[in-house]
This record gives C-alpha cells, sequence and structure tokens, in this order.
C-alpha cells in the first residue's frame, strides 16, 4: 500500500507561483503513473496533471496547460506540481494521487482510476 504525504500550498495572489510536493515511503512508487487532481466547494474532484512512471510523459487539463509542471524525482520518491501564474479559480484543495493502472499507457484521468489519495493541500488564490 501506497502512502502519499503532501506538502506546500497556501495563501497567494493572482499571477504567483506554488509548488506543491508528494512524497511517499512506499518501495514500488517507480511502478506507478501519478496524477493530481483538485476539488473546489461545491464542485467535483477533477483531473489536473498526469506524470508517466519514468516521468517521459505528462498530460495536463486544458485549464493549466501552460501554467502548471507536473514532474517527478522516482529516487526521491516524490512528485511535485508546480503552479506558475495562479489565477483567483485555481483555488482548490489539491491531492495527489497513484494511478492503479500502474504503468499504463492510458494516461488515465479518471479519478475513479486512482488510490492512495493524499491528505490534500489547501490553495488559495486571491485577487
Amino acid at each position: 500500500q501506497v502512502q502519499l504525504v503532501q506538502s506546500g500550498g497556501g495563501l497567494v495572489q493572482a499571477g504567483d507561483s506554488l509548488r506543491l510536493s508528494c512524497a511517499t515511503s512506499g518501495r514500488a512508487f517507480s511502478s506507478y503513473n501519478m496524477g493530481w487532481f483538485r476539488q473546489a466547494p461545491g464542485k467535483e474532484r477533477e483531473f489536473v496533471a498526469g506524470i508517466s512512471w519514468s516521468g517521459g510523459s505528462t498530460y495536463y487539463a486544458d485549464f493549466v496547460k501552460g501554467r502548471f509542471t507536473i514532474s517527478r524525482d522516482n529516487a526521491k520518491n516524490t512528485v511535485y506540481l508546480q503552479m506558475n501564474s495562479l489565477k483567483v479559480e485555481d483555488t482548490a484543495v489539491y491531492y495527489c494521487a497513484v494511478d492503479r493502472t500502474g504503468r499504463s499507457r492510458r494516461y488515465s484521468r479518471v479519478a475513479g482510476d486512482f488510490g492512495s489519495w493524499g491528505q490534500g493541500t489547501q490553495v488559495t488564490v486571491s485577487s
């Protein structure tokens, strides 16, 4: 069972940057594609970004393309989400999770395919 611990987040102004981290002590970290999701109040959890097990492929929701970057360091068992040019509408709780399909090239964006969710990190962007 992979356990994920998130860090980062906070309160920033529109246009600022933040970096989220998601670390695990699980030995199988490099066996899985990983993803970041977010959930705003009153809304469903939505896909933000994903990265393949090797880090060689990344995929994003249209609303963050060009602003957010997902990366991973398998030696440190950590995945990151660099968020630039933040907007008020990016305000949400952000979650990292493991793609339970493992190394599938399907690169799922569906929350139901993910598990071992991190504890969530609040990101608040003020105008």
